[in-house]
């Protein structure tokens, strides 16, 4: 399983922009092959967001499928600052556990 970690500067309100994210980009990453969750949060200045996907591909693919949405709704109120992808280890909310993928 593969992560998209994203960072991003904003101005308003952080509760009503990952409403709307919720409402707008979480539909749009459920219609897309891989997709496994979805979260917002905030602090620092700063709203991040991490979706989950099967692989590497689907993540960049649903980045794709939403950066439209996302630069006609919310464009103006935020700003991309950084990008990583990453595998994840392990993670209780989807059930992955870190020896499933250690070798002995």
């Amino acid at each position: 399983m593969h992560a998209r970690l994203a960072t991003y500067r904003f101005s308003g309100d952080p509760h009503e922009l990952a409403a709307r994210a919720e409402q707008g980009i979480l539909p749009i990453f459920q219609s897309q092959p891989g997709f496994r969750a979805y979260s917002v949060a905030t602090g620092d200045g700063e709203i991040l967001s991490m979706s989950v996907w099967e692989s590497r591909t689907d993540a960049e693919a649903g980045n794709e499928a939403a950066a439209g949405w996302v630069a006609e709704n919310m464009g103006s109120e935020i700003e991309l600052t950084g990008v990583r992808y990453a595998e994840v280890l392990f993670s209780t909310a989807l059930g992955v556990t870190a020896t499933a993928g250690a070798t002995a």
